[in-house]
């Protein structure tokens, strides 16, 4: 690479050294990031001057004597550090979010879609997501906002090719909503979403290889490898909807029976737990408040569930062979106990790929199927990065 290319990707690998190994004083980001000095010291000075770092007060460790070193580390600080607004526009609710740019969730708000028409459901989004970022601000600087939403997406043209549950077909909604906040604005996939959170600040395996399955009332997936997400032509990749469960016999609108939309889908869900009278309304949320509450045909409900999701994650971990497979389900989420049994059923389905063989002989092998690292606030985190990755490998997009 030449010319501002190399100053672009000079900048990314500094910036990215710091997001892993900050705070961190300037002499240490040679050794990790495989520039000099004299790089570093160009490129520290830039980031610092956009407001991406930040010198921290205390002494980032012996330096010559009289020059105590000063750590940098990225500029989260509560004035000064630029934030992100996250959109995740779900079929029940949207979440809105506000992340730092260590994709720490500051504030997050959910808009129930209740009587809201999908057709010009963006309209009111931004209209709440507006208010909500009024709320919230406290005069740092907003750098855009990052969206995400199930279906097929194609985030160079920030188009939503198509979405079953919203009716939506080629539409512009990265367009829509930029124009509605007048804020830039990138849009993906929320699984091809998930699984940039996760090789930009979750699980270190994840920069390695990683699949990430997202259940909720769309099922989809998506695959990491070397830092990279998939996208595929025309970035179709992750319709896993018609995955077969093993041992699944629940019948799917496509004609055939066990596939993972039909079986295991938020929607699914709520349906049979209305059928079987555990909760009123098809809300999956209301079913883990019943479990939570000491419910046994809830938690019996949740654990069928979790098994046909381990089930299909085996299959995923067979044709994959991922250093980890990240699994968003909101039982699991929030209850350990559900992340166990999903677990366990992939253990117990056919599997003959080998185990990892990075781990040390005396060490036991870590998991090889987690949660997202943020946990219950997955999806706000999720959204950010839709916009946060890409200035991670080009800062100069800041400007």
């Amino acid at each position: 690479m030449a010319g501002d290319s190399r100053a672009s990707a000079n900048a990314a690998a500094v910036l990215r050294a710091v997001l892993e190994h900050g705070p961190v004083a300037r002499s240490g980001i040679p050794p990790v990031c495989g520039l000099s000095p004299a790089a570093v010291s160009r490129q520290t000075t830039g980031l610092l001057r956009s407001g991406l770092l930040r010198e921290l007060p205390g002494p980032g460790g012996p330096g010559r004597p009289g020059r105590p070193l000063v750590p940098l580390d990225l500029n989260t600080g509560p004035v000064s550090g630029p934030v992100t607004a996250a959109l995740h526009i779900g079929v029940p609710a949207s979440t809105f979010g506000l992340v730092d740019l260590r994709g720490q969730v500051l504030a997050r708000r959910s808009l129930p879609h209740h009587g809201l028409d999908p057709a010009t459901l963006p309209q009111a989004i931004a209209r709440q997501l507006r208010a909500f970022l009024d709320e919230y601000d406290t005069g740092r600087p907003l750098l855009g906002l990052g969206a995400a939403l199930g279906g097929w997406v194609r985030p160079d043209e920030g188009t939503v090719v198509r979405h079953e549950a919203l009716g939506w077909r080629d539409r512009p909604l990265a367009a829509e909503l930029s124009d509605a906040l007048g804020l830039p604005v990138r849009l993906d996939n929320h699984a091809r979403a998930v699984a940039g959170a996760e090789i930009l600040f979750g699980h270190t395996d994840a920069r390695r290889s990683l699949v990430h399955l997202f259940v909720g009332n769309v099922v989809d997936a998506a695959f990491g490898i070397e830092g990279t997400v998939h996208q595929g032509p025309g970035a179709a990749a992750g319709d896993v909807a018609h995955l077969p469960v093993p041992g699944s016999r629940t019948p799917c609108p496509c004609g055939r029976t066990g596939c993972l939309q039909a079986t295991a889908s938020d929607t699914a869900l709520g349906a049979e737990a209305v059928r079987r009278g555990i909760v009123p309304e098809p809300s999956v949320s209301l079913l883990v408040d019943a479990a939570a509450t000491g419910d046994p045909r809830a938690d019996r409900l949740l654990r069928e569930r979790a098994r046909d999701v381990g089930r299909a994650a085996a299959l995923l971990l067979d044709v994959f062979n991922p250093a980890v497979l990240v699994i968003a389900e909101l039982s699991s989420l929030l209850h350990e106990g559900y992340l166990d049994e999903i677990r366990e059923a992939a253990a117990s389905t056919k599997n003959t790929t080998p185990p990892p063989t990075h781990t040390p002989a005396h060490a036991p092998p870590a998991p090889r199927i987690v949660t997202p690292h943020a946990g219950p606030a997955v999806l706000p985190c999720a959204a950010a990065t839709v916009l946060l990755d890409p200035l991670f490998r080009d800062p100069a997009l800041l400007t």
